[in-house]
């Protein structure tokens, strides 16, 4: 064996432990002593959000094979059941942790009840199904105004943190300028999300080692094989569902909750369920390690280095860099180019990692194997 073959087995399993190096890095965050540092360090709370959402799109593709194009309207309907629990509107206004349980079984039960007529179909005909029930999603959120909001969405959403407990000063300037004084600010929503999402990488990885893991396995290899072998695909199928549905839940809540709204049904729509997808194909379908690599690609791309660039870019220093008839133009911003950055990515990766960035090692291997010549 050469010397690079040597040392590739210990990068490979050093490479594994990046996300709890990751994990120590952002909890470490807050407590750096800078502005400057706190003022990006709070944008990453939506990326973890969305990862979570992105890990519970994995389970139903990466883990099962099921092409399912209407993951964001369980995310908007985690969203929408917190709103309608906490805001003041309704004589609810429960507390956090009933906020969540709601949030994950409700998009978890419709997201059981909408598939199962349609587990007949396969392939792209159950994409177009999902397609269609995200459409509608998103219209009945715009359309129930008495419950909804309509466009305007649901706000304040100010939940307690437990029940029967006003807000507390859970933290004082004192230890730091930038921190919020009640649990849904920075950096105190920051760690509960992202400890969220760590709960859940771990969790989905004992499930992937587990029997349900493998018979998903089995089954996005080849369903015929798999229900020849006493394994049950509707059943299957329909518990990963259940199980993306309530991760996507669960991220809608916190979503809800870290932006005081639920926002506009348009913040659900076809465009956000094609990104958490971009995600994943990104990453890697699969590999829970991909799919976080990707998310943090592309959505801290889109929402953190995408503002920064554009606020450098019309700075007045950089703008006498650009020709006369470029300065100040609208499409000098790098925001209004980010959907084209999107696609010429994926086109790279489609032709130069079609198995994305992180593959699973099945996929590695099967790509290694085809590439060796005959």
């Amino acid at each position: 064996m050469s010397l690079a073959a040597w040392l590739r087995i210990p990068l490979r399993g050093l490479a594994g432990y990046w996300p709890l190096a990751a994990l120590v890095v952002f909890l470490a965050l807050p407590f750096v002593p800078d502005n400057e540092v706190a003022r990006y360090t709070r944008q990453f709370t939506p990326v973890f959000i969305f990862a979570i959402l992105a890990l519970g799109l994995n389970v139903i593709l990466g883990y099962t094979g099921v092409l399912h194009f209407g993951l964001a309207a369980f995310f908007g309907i985690g969203a929408y059941a917190t709103g309608i629990l906490a805001v003041r509107e309704f004589p609810f206004q429960f507390s956090f942790p009933v906020l969540l349980s709601v949030s994950i079984l409700a998009a978890a039960l419709i997201g059981v009840a909408t598939t199962a007529p349609a587990l007949r179909l396969r392939g792209d005909y159950l994409a177009l199904v999902t397609m269609a029930f995200g459409l509608i999603a998103v219209f009945l959120l715009r359309n129930l105004d008495n419950i909804t909001g309509g466009a305007k969405g649901l706000n304040p959403i100010t939940p307690t943190l437990l029940p029967g407990l006003d807000d507390p000063d859970v933290a004082s300037r004192r230890y730091h300028p930038s921190w919020g004084r009640t649990w849904r600010d920075y950096p105190h929503f920051y760690v509960l999300c992202l400890l969220a999402l760590a709960l859940t990488y771990v969790l989905l990885g004992v499930l992937e080692r587990s029997r349900v893991g493998r018979s998903w396995v089995a089954l996005r290899e080849d369903e015929l094989a798999a229900s020849c072998m006493g394994l049950n695909p509707a059943r299957l199928k329909l518990a990963a569902i259940a199980l993306g549905a309530g991760l996507a839940g669960l991220a809608g809540c916190l979503y809800a909750i870290s932006q005081k709204t639920t926002a506009d049904p348009g913040a659900y729509d076809f465009n956000r369920s094609i990104l958490v997808l971009c995600c994943v194909i990104l990453g890697g379908l699969g590999n829970r390690r991909g799919v976080l690599l990707g998310t943090f690609l592309l959505v801290g791309f889109d929402l953190i280095l995408t503002p920064v660039l554009d606020n450098w870019v019309q700075k007045p220093d950089t703008q006498r860099q650009f020709p006369e008839f470029l300065q100040g133009k609208e499409y000098t911003k790098l925001s209004m180019w980010r959907l084209a950055i999107f696609g010429l990515v994926l086109l790279l990766m489609m032709r130069f990692r079609p198995a994305g960035l992180l593959p699973e090692t099945r996929h590695q291997h099967e790509l290694e194997t085809d590439e060796r010549p005959a």
